[in-house]
């Protein structure tokens, strides 16, 4: 049965999350332990946490975002699913330290933040990531559209940052190597980068 099919009350909807899930799903299948705690850092809606909590069942999938109308979204898709493996939702805010959880996990999550917040919010993302995941080998996962030296930006990308920029001028599409420097700033290395649908990628990081 499909964890997104219905609507409950007091959720948001994102067309985007059930689009994607499935791509997501199939890079964090092959690369996430098959145990563990993973924490999604900015779980709008909520759906993603729920798709992929119902897909990993090993997995404590504890979900964050700043946004109290998100977390009241992501507590109505969780009371809908019932999953015993998907954890309340955190106040958890990139820019606020003092928001950042104590506790170890083994792999953070991050779904299309990065292009939609301030660099200061990656730059934290990076910090935070640094200090709560295991060293060798503890995972950051990053999916979204980004700028790539040695690729033309694909035109809907473009047309989408200009978007972005338009509503705050802090935001739009990183450049990835930047992002890559800035990881490893923060002792975490790039393994991986993925072709995803509708011209994003996934990017893997690895603590060492």
């Amino acid at each position: 049965m499909d964890p997104l099919a219905a609507l409950p009350d007091g959720a948001m909807a994102s067309p985007a999350a059930v689009r994607n899930a499935e791509a997501i799903l199939a890079v964090l299948r092959a690369h996430l332990p098959k145990r563990g705690r993973v924490l999604e850092i900015a779980a709008g809606s909520g759906q993603h946490a729920v798709a992929f909590a119902s897909a990993l069942p090993g997995l404590q999938w504890t979900p964050s975002d700043p946004s109290s109308e998100a977390r009241a979204s992501i507590g109505a898709w969780a009371a809908k699913a019932d999953l015993p493996n998907l954890q309340a939702p955190l106040a958890l805010d990139c820019l606020e330290e003092a928001t950042w959880p104590e506790a170890a996990f083994d792999a953070v999550v991050c779904i299309n933040m990065i292009h939609i917040s301030p660099w200061a919010a990656t730059e934290g993302l990076m910090k935070l990531a640094e200090r709560v995941l295991p060293r060798p080998g503890g995972l950051l996962y990053l999916y979204g559209p980004y700028r790539e030296a040695e690729a033309a930006l694909a035109p809907s990308n473009e047309a989408f940052d200009a978007s972005l920029r338009g509503r705050d001028p802090a935001w739009g599409l990183r450049d990835r190597d930047q992002v890559v420097a800035l990881a490893r700033l923060h002792g975490l290395t790039l393994t991986l980068r993925a072709d995803m649908p509708a011209n994003n990628i996934s990017l893997l990081f690895r603590r060492v």
